[in-house]
């Protein structure tokens, strides 16, 4: 949630305009502060129980909410500088590198890093002679640009408190690709392509949500017997598989790992039969 501000994303989105409406400071905080990043750390990555990550994700947010109120306060300092036509098709441009590295990470491996295209934007559009310090002159801004940081952090609170449901009930692959085709629209509105008013960018964020709501993961064995140790019963009426004496373990902790694990192991490369990655993409699913 921090790299946003640390590699100069959400400054560029705040000279190009992109967090100058309420629409803007909602996308912005959902799809820059929040998305499927941020979905994937707190259900996958991040340890504790509920209590603990909530805990964790304000910590985060006062970090990120009074640095991001500090960036859109000194944006016209920055923009005195700046050719801001040439700078907000920079802007536009690392938009579109982060949804293609969100897309696929074998496609981001041969893009630059987002603060790269950045400093290229700054280096270009670099106007030296124009500098004026300046803090904004509208509070409406410094108060857009710090709801975006609120809206991201509000997003990861809220995955923190559903956590154990969203595990079960959430594809998040799906989502994450959804997210960058939301983020692949944004740039359209930054370079006045798309209207500011026209909603798009989070329309497509909702259609996404509905997409990756995948609620047959609940139906699981493990989670209806409620005992990780207990075999999954056959279909024809109970009888325990074959693999339950413990000739297969690995059969067994797939079947327990429940569907966040089974996406995992679906969006990941294939892999050979001694465990390593293997060149075959053809365990990926059909949509990626």
């Amino acid at each position: 949630m921090a790299l946003p501000l640390i590699d100069g994303i959400f400054a560029a989105l705040v000279l190009a305009g992109a967090v100058s409406t309420v629409l803007g400071m909602v996308e912005v905080g959902l799809l820059i502060f929040g998305g499927s990043a941020t979905l994937a750390v707190v259900l996958a990555e991040m340890e504790g129980t509920r209590a603990e990550q909530v805990k964790n994700v304000l910590l985060v947010g006062a970090l990120v909410v009074p640095v991001a109120a500090l960036q859109a306060a000194i944006a016209p300092t920055i923009e005195s500088v700046l050719a801001m036509p040439i700078f907000e098709r920079f802007a536009a441009l690392v938009i579109l590198a982060i949804a293609a590295k969100t897309a696929s990470a074998s496609i981001g491996e041969y893009l630059p890093s987002p603060g790269a295209i950045i400093g290229l934007g700054m280096v270009a559009s670099f106007r030296p002679a124009g500098f004026e310090f300046a803090l904004v002159a509208e509070p409406m801004f410094v108060a857009y640009g710090t709801g975006a940081a609120a809206v991201g952090v509000g997003f990861a609170l809220g995955v923190a408190l559903l956590a154990p449901w969203l595990r079960g009930n959430v594809d998040i692959d799906r989502f994450r690709f959804g997210s960058a085709v939301a983020l692949g629209i944004l740039p359209l509105t930054i370079l006045g392509v798309i209207p500011t008013e026209a909603p798009l960018a989070l329309a497509v964020l909702g259609v996404t949500a509905l997409l990756a709501f995948s609620p047959d993961g609940a139906d699981s064995p493990a989670s209806e017997s409620g005992d990780d140790d207990a075999p999954p019963a056959a279909a024809d009426g109970g009888a325990p598989d074959a693999d339950a004496d413990g000739d297969d373990d690995d059969d067994d902790d797939d079947a327990a790992s429940g569907p966040f694990e089974t996406v995992e192991r679906v969006a990941g490369p294939a892999e050979d039969g001694d465990g390593s990655p293997g060149a075959s993409d053809g365990d990926r699913a059909p949509w990626l």
